[in-house]
């Protein structure tokens, strides 16, 4: 899970001063902080997951290699069949 750091108190006196009620500013700073939370939980991919990805396309790079390996040596078989 990735994480930030969000400083629901200095928000939360920025909404303050800018007129809201203490009630109405706490509220936005938990919501915001909530709104990053899950965001981060389900959009942004971290370091491990970007690391997970690349092994499992090199494997699967790797297998796909292969198998174009076994059908071309099988095509060439089956034309030098014909001829031989």
């Amino acid at each position: 899970m990735a994480t930030i750091t969000f400083d629901t108190l200095k928000f939360a006196n920025r909404l303050k001063h800018a007129g809201l009620s203490d009630a109405q500013a706490e509220a936005f700073a938990e919501a915001q902080k909530e709104v990053f939370a899950e965001a981060l939980d389900t959009a942004l991919a971290t370091k491990l997951d970007i690391a997970r990805l690349e092994a499992k396309l090199d494997h699967e790079t790797a297998l796909l290699k292969w198998m174009m390996g076994v059908l071309l040596a099988i095509a060439v078989a089956n034309f030098a069949k014909q001829f031989f």
